[in-house]
């Protein structure tokens, strides 16, 4: 029976930025139902900020003893698979930052690992707690917008700097991220586009490599895609222009959709497009229009929001707001952008896994990029053997 008496005995492994404001969370108890049992991390100066938990230097030492149930992963990328591979195996419910993994063959040995039904295994994609997000897709899915035939989203307002990038001797390097703007920034837009929209069947991409900053990886993007059902879209990013935007705009049978700031704004159509171009008399004629505002306050609970339903679903067996599963997709879309830019041509979906592989391996391999040495605390492991 589900028992929501309990709190779940959580660790977090990893406790940078990221995992640290995690564990803060759960240690505050601003999260129901998650108690904070141990941290995890190489570094055992990040560790001194949880001083009433256990320590481990390395996730082996902490499944080993038995001290968590469930642990939230928040290492490097290319540790997401190792790390929940092994955390999976062990039996333990599991939450993991995104990207789930840093390509399409290590997301699906993830995936394959959890076997148990019991177990709970979720991603931490926060912005589908966002109440505007949630209405759009009702909107979509439900067919009051009517088949959308484009999509354009343009998220610019990544602005990172310099110093950003020589924080951590991982980032923004093939061997330590295995990528920049689409597997650091955007998961969480690429996650969403599929949410929403679906997978396309074909992906032609632009990314440009190092064009704002001292990095090896792309930082700014420009990405077609187009589905089976005819509609296209346009997906552009970047981290180096400021002031920037996160417009979304859809047109759809019955209307424009606008989604920017804390609004969606829809120019409803009376009669829907295509069914007007077919039936007017006039050459002129636009269909006759209505205006609709949704205002939203604020952006939803977002990573507490995923917590809890985390918690919620180990207890009583709640639905998954973000299944880790469906983080495959959004790896998908990342590799097939930056597979397509490299050689300069339009992929179709479902992606070559091995042979992104094998691109992400070379692009390793063969990099002589000299990063500014991070700090010692800042500095990783060797994550090159990850690859596969």
């Amino acid at each position: 029976m589900p028992d929501r008496s309990r709190a779940v005995r959580t660790a977090v492994v990893g406790v940078g930025n990221m995992g640290a404001a995690h564990a803060r969370q759960i240690a505050g108890g601003e999260i129901p139902g998650l108690e904070l049992a141990a941290v995890c991390d190489t570094n055992p100066r990040r560790l001194q900020a949880f001083p009433d938990v256990p320590h481990f230097p390395d996730h082996h030492a902490l499944l080993a003893s038995g001290a968590a149930e469930a642990i939230v992963i928040a290492t490097p990328h290319y540790d997401h698979t190792t790390i929940g591979i092994d955390a999976l195996n062990a039996g333990l419910h599991v939450l993991v930052e995104k990207p789930i993994s840093v390509h399409v063959a290590d997301a699906r040995r993830l995936i394959a690992a959890h076997r148990d039904p019991k177990q709970v295994f979720a991603a931490m994609f926060n912005q589908r707690t966002d109440p505007k997000y949630i209405r759009l897709k009702a909107l979509i899915d439900s067919g009051e917008l009517g088949a959308v035939r484009r999509v354009h989203w343009t998220i610019t307002n990544w602005f990172r700097t310099h110093h950003y990038y020589n924080s951590g001797g991982w980032r923004a390097t093939w061997a330590g991220e295995g990528g920049g703007v689409l597997l650091n920034q955007c998961p969480h837009q690429l996650d969403l586009w599929q949410w929403l929209f679906g997978m396309p069947e074909r992906v032609r991409a632009f990314c440009a490599i190092a064009r704002y900053h001292d990095i090896e990886v792309e930082d700014d993007v420009t990405a077609y895609l187009e589905y089976a059902s005819g509609a296209t879209g346009v997906f552009s990013t970047t981290t180096g222009e400021a002031p920037g935007v996160n417009r979304l705009e859809i047109a759809a049978e019955n209307g424009l959709i606008t989604v920017e700031g804390d609004a969606i704004r829809w120019t409803r159509n009376t009669v829907p497009m295509s069914e007007f171009s077919r039936t007017s008399a006039e050459p002129f004629a636009v269909p006759e229009t209505e205006r609709i505002v949704w205002e939203f306050n604020g952006s939803g609970p977002q990573h507490a929001g995923i917590l809890a339903n985390f918690a919620d679903a180990i207890r009583a067996g709640a639905p998954l707001l973000a299944p880790a599963p469906e983080g495959i997709r959004s790896v998908e879309l990342a590799n097939a952008m930056l597979l397509s830019s490299a050689e300069e041509r339009t992929l179709a979906l479902p992606l070559d896994a091995d042979a992104y592989a094998a691109h992400l391996r070379r692009l390793i391999d063969t990099s002589t990029f000299q990063k500014r040495r991070p700090a010692a605390e800042d500095a990783p492991a060797d994550l090159s053997a990850s690859v596969r």
